[in-house]
């Protein structure tokens, strides 16, 4: 069978698919044929009375089951638009006379771009963008292809994967979409799957992955784009401008918690500014008053160090492994920038080692209703941010609360801590949303006053890669006496 062949096929099932997915829009609103006429049909589309005692739960859960539905229509729409694109390039490259020159090649690819783009109704810019797309989903994304015309990722969910994918090599590629899309793989990502990710998160961890497993060391592209350092500024509309800077991962994360450490410190009930503002005004007070006879620290008060852990794999600490460390709130860094910041004894860093035999961090624990410093460190590392589903805030902005209140019975473990935000702290004591399931490598989950069960996202631990010894593989019990003899090493812990 020819390759245009298996594209006609593969098109068929795609259309099969999204028709599929139509029809049991249709089945849950009630809008099929035989109810378009129907007296019984409401305006929301469902027909006759709802059965069951509690109509207005029942139209809840069919509403809730519509818009899981049309999430995988849409997914499975953004598939065959995919395929109708990749087809219609591969065609039309195929019917175009062979060029004379590069200018010719060059015309043809603009005229084939200018289609597109025409009959999707967007810019020539965007067109040759989804075309780069749909040539890498159709050519070396397979399972995410797949995925997407099941309906278990979403559009975005795709494009975050081409993006993670661009320069590696194949082998790379299919690597990294195995780890997170294939659960038969050597190491599975752990959690809830991929498509349960909202795509920031999705970004995040696949963006760790990539950096873990990269061919090319994070030591060498970390050296290349150090040089690359800069602070640049735009103007912005209503006397505002934009100030960034593209800064080494320690250096920003330090200055960004200890921005956000002052403006912790300022607010109170007199403050009127809120925790953004604040970070900015402060910002600009340590700019443009530092080394000048006015600077006054961030509005009279002392501004307090931050706490930044910093994830070391044990022999990347010793400097016998090249493997990234982890800096919270930011993902992997070089193990030599790991390395400089204990051993310069920053107080601003507070180190975790992991585990060798299995990459985990090891446990701190408790049973006193009051958690330790090593405690609260222990839940940010596990949790990494709020647990909450999507919820993207960093660790150091969160609250120690206890899963089952310790009134109730509930101990002080980890297995019974976690650490919302305010908002789904909240959300937790003013609602029916309860958060569940943790232990001390996995992050509660929440449960939906519907009943529905969100998992949270998970940490992507890795046993290491031990240098091979002369004589073949470490024994278990010289992990162990490394771990315990760094642990005891006068080192800061």
């Amino acid at each position: 069978m020819d390759s245009r062949a298996e594209w006609s096929i593969e098109c068929r099932e795609a259309v099969e698919s999204a028709a599929a997915s139509a029809a049991a829009l249709g089945a849950l609103t009630g809008s099929g044929e035989d109810h378009a006429d129907s007296p019984d049909t409401d305006p929301l589309g469902v027909a006759g009375p709802l059965p069951g005692a509690d109509p207005l739960r029942d139209l809840a859960d069919a509403c809730l089951d519509g818009l899981g539905e049309l999430a995988r229509r849409d997914a499975r729409s953004a598939a065959l638009k995919v395929r109708f694109t990749a087809d219609y390039a591969e065609a039309t490259r195929a019917r175009a006379p062979l060029a004379a020159s590069p200018h010719d090649r060059a015309v043809q690819e603009m005229a084939l771009v200018a289609e597109v783009a025409c009959v999707l109704t967007i810019s020539e810019n965007a067109a040759g963008a989804f075309l780069s797309e749909c040539q890498a989903l159709t050519t070396s994304l397979p399972l995410t292809l797949g995925a997407l015309q099941a309906g278990t990722i979403s559009w975005a969910h795709a494009r975050i994967m081409v993006d993670e994918t661009s320069n590696l090599d194949p082998a790379g590629a299919a690597a990294l979409e195995a780890h997170f899309l294939d659960p038969d793989a050597p190491s599975p990502a752990r959690g809830c799957p991929a498509g349960e990710l909202v795509p920031g998160r999705f970004r995040a961890k696949a963006r760790a992955w990539r950096e873990r497993h990269h061919p090319v060391s994070i030591e060498e592209r970390h050296t290349r784009c150090a040089a690359d350092r800069r602070v640049e500024y735009v103007p912005d509309r209503d006397g505002m401008a934009w100030l960034s800077a593209y800064l080494p991962a320690d250096t920003a994360a330090g200055i960004w918690e200890r921005t956000t450490a002052a403006a912790r410190a300022l607010q109170g009930p007199e403050e009127p500014r809120t925790l953004t503002q604040l970070r900015a005004d402060i910002a600009a007070t340590l700019l443009l008053t530092a080394g000048t006879d006015d600077n006054g620290g961030c509005g009279g008060v002392p501004v307090p160090r931050s706490q930044v852990l910093v994830t070391v794999p044990v022999l990347s600490l010793l400097g016998a492994g090249e493997e990234p460390a982890t800096l919270d709130g930011y993902g992997p860094i070089p193990p030599s920038m790991a390395r400089a910041l204990i051993a310069d004894g920053a107080g601003s860093f507070y180190r975790v080692l992991t585990d060798p035999r299995d990459g985990a961090p090891l446990e701190i624990g408790r049973t006193s209703y009051r958690l330790t410093k090593a405690m609260r460190h222990w839940v940010r590392l596990r949790d990494g941010r709020c647990p909450f589903p999507g919820c993207n805030n960093p660790s150091l902005d969160n609250e120690a609360d206890h899963l089952l209140a310790w009134a109730d019975g509930g101990t002080t473990g980890i297995n019974n801590l976690g650490q919302p935000c305010r908002k789904h702290h909240r959300l937790k004591h003013g609602s029916g949303w309860t958060p569940s399931g943790a232990s001390k490598d996995k992050p509660p989950g929440w449960t939906s006053p519907t009943g529905r069960h969100y998992p949270s996202e998970q940490q992507d631990w890795e046993p290491p890669d031990w240098p091979a010894p002369p004589g073949g593989h470490y024994p278990e019990s010289f992990l162990i006496q490394c771990v315990n003899d760094t642990l005891h090493a006068d080192s800061g812990w």
